[in-house]
Order: structure tokens, then C-alpha cells, then sequence
């Protein structure tokens, strides 16, 4: 059972309700994910140091959040920091980003609390300073009552590393149970994910142009519906959350079926061949 979000509609700028005016608010998605990324070339490209692309990018979360809140949706996933980005980043600018991390749960916890916003983690977290996951636990534990959106930030995160620990945790589930592994279902490779606890999204967001994934929740997005904008992370506001919702529901769903059109075709061609199977029985005799 997912928590269901409250809108406040009128707290949204005047230009965000005229798009938001556009949508069907029956047809929000429950679960929107996004890529946060071109923070550095943001940056780079007004000639300033990237860890001022870095900040721009932390307040781009809070007000991309509460957009997210005040149109009531559910679940709110940020791909903050990447278990590559820990390995393969500069030491100084890792420990840049776990200040900024803890800066912005500071700076931020009240806003959340306004905002109705629950905050939450999955990742390889326990690697992460000891400083910064107090910090994490202490926003938490202060949000953890809260009913409206719960925004998730992915920490020291990996789709593989994160398949890898719910695969591990299922072997020990099997050792104990003594559970046939030929009864394994996707249900049980769900409930050892670090997302078991929310649906899958229905949106992918990714900023800044790139055409890749980046090992973000490559279980969970199978069937979600992906939208790239050009636009770098910094300069993404809520009225582009809104624009991309759009975009979404111009859209629709198949999972793996066919589309409307499609599926009157396919019983077009079936009745079709129905009738010229009757035509030939029917000259045979």
C-alpha cells in the first residue's frame, strides 16, 4: 500500500499552473525518476569552478521537490551520487559533495517539513562518511511523518551493485527457507531490492542530453517511459518536471502489448483470417 500524496495547486507559480492546466490529473504519474546531470558542464560553460555547478544543483532538488509536492505526487527519486562517481571522481570534489549533501539536509530540513516531504535513501549507504549518514538518519527521522511526496535520493548507488546485494540477500533467504531455487519468481528478486518498498517509475527523467541510463534502476525502469531534455541540471525547475509529466501523457503504455490502433489492426487481420479460412472450408466441400 504507497502513501497518496495531497495536491496544493495554488502554491504552484502562474506558470506552472498554465501547464500544469494542460495535464490530467487522473494520468499524474505515481512514481517519477531523474538523472541529475550536467551540474560540471553547467558549470564549465560560464567559466565558474564546478563546485558552483554542484550548489545550483542542490537548489534545483528543493524546488524541483516541491513542485513535485504541490501537484501530489507520490514518489520522487534523485540520482544524487553514483557508486562510480565515489570510485572514479576526484577525492577533493567526493568530499565536496558529502559537505554539500549534509549542508543541504541542514539548510533544507524546514522546508521539507512546510512541503509535507518525506525523505528517504537506498544505496550502499553504509560506505559512505560516518558524519554524513548521522545527518542523513537525523532528516529521516524528523521527515519520517510526513504523508505527502517522499523524495528518495540515490547515495554511493549502483543498479548492479544493488542487484548484487538483493541476489545475496535472497541466497541467505534460500539457505534458511531451504527453498528450491527453481521456485524463484521476479516477486522475490523485488522484495531484496533497495526499492521494494515503491513502485516502479513511470517516468524517467534525464537532464543535460545524454542518451544512456548510467546504471540507474535498470530492474525497476523496464518498462517506464523515458524522457531526455538538453537542459543541465542547474536550470531545471519545476515548470520542466511539469513539461516532461506532459510529455508523459501524450504518451501510450504498452508493457510488451500492443497499442490501441495496433490491437484493432491485429483483430482486423484475425477476423480477416477467420473468414478466408470459412471461404476455403466452404469451396473444399
Amino acid at each position: 500500500m504507497y502513501l497518496t500524496a495531497t495536491s496544493r495547486i495554488n502554491e504552484l507559480t502562474p506558470e506552472e499552473r498554465a501547464v500544469y492546466a494542460k495535464l490530467t490529473p487522473a494520468r499524474l504519474p505515481e512514481h517519477v525518476a531523474i538523472i541529475m546531470d550536467g551540474n560540471g558542464r553547467w558549470a564549465g560553460a560560464r567559466s565558474l569552478k564546478r563546485f558552483l555547478g554542484h550548489q545550483q544543483g542542490a537548489k534545483s532538488v528543493q524546488l524541483v521537490t516541491e513542485t513535485a509536492s504541490r501537484i501530489g505526487l507520490p514518489w520522487l527519486t534523485l540520482y544524487a551520487f553514483s557508486l562510480e562517481n565515489n570510485l572514479r571522481r576526484p577525492r577533493a570534489e567526493v568530499s565536496f559533495l558529502m559537505r554539500l549533501l549534509r549542508s543541504y539536509l541542514e539548510s533544507n530540513l524546514q522546508r521539507m517539513m512546510d512541503n509535507n516531504v518525506r525523505i528517504r535513501y537506498i544505496g550502499r549507504t553504509r560506505e559512505l562518511p560516518s558524519e554524513v549518514r548521522d545527518k542523513m538518519q537525523w532528516a529521516a527521522e524528523a521527515t519520517a511523518g510526513n504523508t505527502g511526496t517522499t523524495l528518495t535520493l540515490a547515495l554511493n548507488y549502483g543498479a548492479r551493485s544493488e542487484m548484487v546485494d538483493a541476489f545475496r540477500s535472497l541466497s541467505r533467504e534460500i539457505a534458511q527457507k531451504g527453498t528450491s531455487p527453481e521456485n524463484i519468481t521476479e516477486e522475490d528478486i523485488h522484495r531484496h531490492l533497495y526499492t521494494a518498498h515503491m513502485p516502479d517509475p513511470d517516468l524517467l527523467i534525464r537532464t543535460s542530453g545524454e542518451m544512456r541510463i548510467s546504471n540507474y534502476l535498470l530492474w525497476q525502469i523496464a518498462y517506464t517511459e523515458i524522457y531526455v531534455t538538453e537542459r543541465f541540471w542547474p536550470d531545471f525547475r519545476g515548470i520542466h518536471l511539469l513539461e516532461a509529466i506532459a510529455a508523459y501523457q501524450r504518451r501510450e503504455r504498452r508493457y510488451g502489448g500492443l497499442g490501441e490502433a495496433e490491437r484493432e489492426g491485429a483483430e482486423e487481420d484475425v477476423a480477416e483470417e477467420q473468414d478466408g479460412a470459412v471461404e476455403e472450408r466452404a469451396a473444399v466441400r
